[in-house]
């Protein structure tokens, strides 16, 4: 076989493959992970510290309508107690940004976040807390 044609054939190959394991993600990603109504399968709900419960409040007050009970996610906004938002992955900086400044979609299909007006940088101190807590009670760390 020409050197040529063998190497196109060895592109296509690496092409294909690169389209089906990304599909393939997405699929077992959509399917296993974001839950058409948002609720996790099961849910630890832990004894919460000070600055968490009242992370909780403010959850409750200005992220529950998108995130949550228990930030489990809506039809509106993503779970955040998932391993996509755990600290290796979206840091604590990013709660912040993302209250801040919203966030262009970029893991999810429920479109972009809009920044969130009277929240202050101390109040995403004890929301992350909230969260974070959720999380590691639930196995994400």
């Amino acid at each position: 076989m020409p050197k040529k044609l063998t190497d196109r054939l060895y592109l296509a190959a690496i092409a294909v493959a690169v389209v089906v394991g990304v599909v393939g993600w997405m699929q077992w990603f959509d399917d296993d992970h974001a839950h058409s109504d948002g609720a996790a399968a099961t849910l630890t709900i832990p004894a919460l510290s000070a600055d968490a419960a009242a992370g909780q409040a403010l959850f409750e007050e200005n992220c529950i309508a998108c995130h949550g009970k228990h930030a489990t996610g809506t039809e509106q906004g993503p779970p955040l107690v998932h391993r996509i938002y755990e600290p290796n992955h979206h840091g604590d900086v990013s709660f912040l940004r993302a209250v801040l400044y919203g966030v262009r979609a970029h893991h999810w299909r429920f479109g972009d976040m809009a920044p969130v007006g009277g929240v202050s940088q101390e109040d995403v101190a004890k929301i992350t807390r909230y969260v974070r807590e959720l999380q590691r009670a639930n196995g994400i760390e």
